[in-house]
């Protein structure tokens, strides 16, 4: 599917975007599309997951590609005095400024929040970083696997036999792009009241212990630390997989009423009924033997009709497949869950409005293609474009 440029919610928005991998641009593609202008604001070397391949198009890496769509790029050099003085050039006229730096950075270049706060009173401010400003962390670089790791997530997930994992996604690092992107909006509400920006920060460390539900609900409870249940759920059964003749099912209950139906749609009635299996506490301490007695069902069936069976009854369910079946599925071909342009294909926003769509107006940007483009519009001549590229301000190509 290709959505064509539609007028999106965010239309009017500008955001200078000094982000860089993953947290920072997951937001702002969120923001750009749905019509904010977001203007990438690369390093001289440029962002770094540029290089985070292969595969690669054109030089620049899938990763890179899959999260820096709708964006326009200028290489710029806000280490130097005349870089910062661009960068406040295009923050005049800018509704939302958005980066990742260490924190002290921006306050070392003489550019800190109290700053922008005097010159620039409706900007939002937005910093993404590992563990915040302040506190016995504070300015520490933050790893989305590093913040699974000290925040619970990896020893709460894996099974008895593979000892604790690794989330195979950085939740850590695209949730924190999303509540940077919820935040941005909050604070946008709020200056259409007090007219005012404001600062806001959102951290790994604190999106990682955020999101860490039910595991923290329940130890703030009973105090103790979560177990590996492995693909199981701590608090509910059946929540897990299940072998069918030809693979595999991940089917969840979430109550008792949806229990006693999924057992009379697999032909065991009396399951629903077992004083061992009635209630879901009674699931739970017994889900040895409920699952012995789920797999000797689920066991005679194939994959696929099963889940057609179950779906349609109101009962969820799904299939284990690999990331090529869930992309080539017909929910997704009707939903038109990839978009594409040109070269380029991605999956399309998740946020769906029925008037302002979000749409796929740019391909993501080859490092700094839009500098002269960018810079004319905040006022600068040709003359003076060339004489920023000339001085290293600037950067067309990346220095290596």
């Amino acid at each position: 599917m290709t959505l064509e440029a539609s007028a999106g919610a965010m239309v009017g928005l500008r955001v200078i975007d000094l982000t860089r991998v993953l947290g920072g641009p997951y937001c702002t593609q969120l923001l750009a599309d749905h019509g904010a202008d977001v203007i990438k604001v690369e390093p001289p070397a440029g962002d770094e997951v540029r290089e985070w391949g292969p595969p690669f198009h054109d030089g620049d890496a899938a990763y890179f590609i899959g999260i820096n769509r709708n964006k326009r790029s200028i290489g710029l050099d806000l280490a130097s005095p005349a870089g910062r003085e661009v960068l406040m050039a295009m923050l005049r006229d800018a509704d939302v400024l958005i980066e990742n730096f260490k924190p002290g950075t921006l306050d070392k270049w003489g550019i800190g929040n109290e700053v922008l706060r005097e010159k620039f009173p409706r900007l939002i401010h937005c910093r993404i970083s590992g563990f915040g400003g302040d506190g016995p962390r504070g300015g520490s670089p933050g790893y989305d696997a590093i913040i699974q790791a000290m925040t619970g997530m990896i020893a709460a997930t894996g099974s008895p036999e593979s000892g604790p994992m690794r989330i195979g996604v950085p939740v850590v690092d695209i949730t924190t792009g999303l509540y940077a992107a919820v935040g941005i909006l909050m604070a946008l509400a709020e200056r259409q009241r007090s007219g005012l920006g404001q600062f806001l920060e959102t951290t790994l460390f604190e999106t990682g212990l955020a999101v860490m539900h039910p595991h923290t609900a329940n130890y703030f409870l009973h105090g103790k630390p979560p177990v590996l249940t492995g693909n199981e759920h701590p608090n509910l059964f059946p929540y897990a997989i299940f072998a069918t003749r030809d693979g595999k099912i991940f089917t969840g209950v979430g109550n008792d009423g949806t229990f006693r139906k999924l057992c009379k749609e697999i032909g065991k009635p009396e399951l629903g009924t077992d004083p061992r299996f009635a209630r879901n506490r009674d699931r739970v301490i017994n889900r040895e033997a409920l699952r012995a007695e789920l797999e000797a069902v689920f066991s005679q069936h194939d994959t696929e009709p099963l889940c057609d069976r179950l779906l349609s009854a109101g009962l969820p369910a799904g299939p284990v497949q690999a990331i090529d079946k869930a992309l080539q599925s017909a929910h997704v071909a009707y939903r038109g869950d990839i978009v594409e342009k040109d070269w380029y294909k991605g999956v399309a926003s998740p946020v769906r409005f029925d008037r302002s769509k979000a749409s796929l107006r740019r391909t993501p940007p080859k490092f700094s293609q839009h500098a002269d483009e960018v810079l004319a519009e905040f006022g600068y001549s040709q003359a003076q474009i060339d004489d920023l590229v000339a001085d290293g301000v600037v950067c067309r190509e990346r220095r290596n």
